[in-house]
């Protein structure tokens, strides 16, 4: 008989902004290749795990995430005994300090320590991957670890993943220590901030955090506790992506257009659920030109796209240029606009400045519902 875990998912409040976008709703619910939420893929990895019991943890703006995941039924939960629960932080400044996973945990004690199941899978709500959770918490079980942490081995960490934590692990992929990114070195294990433990030991954790300081988190308590604990890490592999600035948000999603990155995190075996919309397809006129692109339905598009992603009900007028940019839903691009390395927000309006033009490794932003 398979082992048996509920879900946790994490929010990002405390850890990190992301400019412009975070201003109106948390990570989780960010738009993610012009049809998906960022929250989506922590779900949908449980989901097809098999893990049916799942809690969200929202620290900020819950309302486009309550929206989104409404009752889960989209997420192919088992509607007789599966569940998502939404689970709120009183805290209501996204960057108290006092705003982390333990302050959230603890004011769910309770609801946590009736779950019956014995396993606890927690993963977070701003991070993109694909992993098998049910052969993670198998593997966990058998090696015989107190807790198993999963990671992933980059060799550009100076440049990216500033805002993660890396493992600290021996020559038996046992964790010594889970210490910030400094940029230090190029080659680092980036953490997953994905933990596998008994409930038991989760809630005894939680306390301990709480006993030592008010701002300790759940891998600061972990970090102390792996000279006492056998905690190990798990190598993960395949397409990642971190979303902790907005520049990772316009490279996650860009990095995608690459036909490699996306076959190897969509598969027809592990779908990735969201929640669907009954818009007609996109209507392409005899002026389009669309290369490289990921556009979403609804949309009608007169102008060029090129390396770009497009999301629902996007309009892009006759002679109007996007180049590798976003455009989030219900956004006009007016006639003879040209927009490059830029990222617009919901029911923006580009039609009155004729070129808005950032930089790659800097992108511009439109805010969500401006004129411009």
């Amino acid at each position: 008989m398979a082992n048996k875990a509920f879900g946790v998912i994490t929010s990002a409040a405390g850890h990190f902004h992301v400019e412009g976008l975070h201003d109106y709703r948390p990570i989780g619910a960010f738009s993610f290749l012009g049809r998906y939420r960022v929250i989506d893929f922590p779900i949908s990895n449980m989901s097809n795990s098999g893990i049916d019991q799942i809690q969200v943890y929202v620290s900020s703006r819950p309302r486009s995430i309550a929206e989104h995941i409404g009752t889960g039924r989209h997420y192919n939960i088992n509607s007789k005994r599966g569940k998502i629960q939404l689970l709120f932080s009183q805290i209501n400044n996204p960057q108290s300090i006092y705003n982390n996973n333990v302050t959230s945990f603890l004011e769910n004690y309770e609801i946590i320590e009736r779950m019956s199941l014995p396993y606890v899978v927690v993963a977070p709500s701003y991070m993109v991957y694909k992993q098998d959770y049910q052969k993670l918490l198998d593997d966990h079980v058998e090696s015989g670890a107190d807790v198993t942490l999963l990671y992933h081995r980059v060799n550009d960490a100076r440049d990216t993943c500033l805002s993660c934590n890396v493992l600290n692990l021996n020559k038996q992929k046992g964790v010594l220590s889970i210490t910030p990114n400094m940029g230090t070195a190029n080659e680092k294990n980036i953490f997953m901030d994905t933990y596998v433990m008994s409930k038991e030991l989760f809630l005894d954790l939680i306390r301990q955090a709480k006993a030592l300081s008010s701002v300790c988190t759940l891998s600061d308590i972990v970090s102390l506790k792996a000279e006492d604990l056998d905690v190990r890490g798990v190598a993960h592999r395949g397409t990642f992506a971190t979303i902790t600035s907005f520049n990772d948000y316009y490279c996650a999603n860009l990095g995608l257009l690459d036909r490699d990155r996306a076959d190897d995190l969509f598969r027809s075996n592990w779908p990735i659920y969201t929640r669907t919309t009954n818009a007609c397809p996109t209507k392409y006129f005899d002026t389009a030109e669309v290369r490289k692109s990921m556009i979403a339905n609804g949309c009608l598009i007169e102008g060029e796209v090129e390396n770009s992603i497009i999301g629902r009900d996007v309009r892009i007028r006759k002679g109007a240029v996007v180049k590798n940019s976003i455009i989030l839903a219900y956004t006009e691009i007016g006639e003879g606009v040209r927009i490059e390395n830029t990222i617009v927000d919901k029911w923006a309006r580009v039609n009155r400045v004729k070129e808005i033009v950032g930089r790659p490794d800097h992108p511009d932003y439109i805010r969500r519902g401006d004129t411009v």
